[in-house]
């Protein structure tokens, strides 16, 4: 039997630019650099999958290893992981 993993929580690329957050109610909000809110949507978790529609209709998919986020073709860090977004801006 494979649980479902907590994904619940703000993920954000190395450089800050891009951030997502994962809402508890299946909901998720991405901003953009300066702007806020740039997609909304709905996402489920199978095991370490990610599946998601956007409020306009668009999907997208996403898979977590070793506590990063491969979300298409975005690399997205949990908030509390600012160590990898340092090391990446070095």
């Amino acid at each position: 039997m494979t649980s479902d993993i907590d994904v619940v929580g703000m993920w954000g690329t190395a450089d800050g630019h891009i951030r997502q957050e994962l809402r508890a109610d299946g909901r998720y909000d991405e901003a953009r650099g300066e702007r806020r809110s740039a997609y909304t949507g709905r996402y489920t978790v199978t095991g370490n999958h990610l599946d998601y529609v956007d409020d306009t209709g668009f999907t997208a998919t996403g898979d977590i290893r070793d506590g990063v986020l491969y979300h298409e073709h975005l690399v997205l860090y949990p908030e509390s992981a600012a160590d990898h977004r340092g090391q990446a801006r070095r």
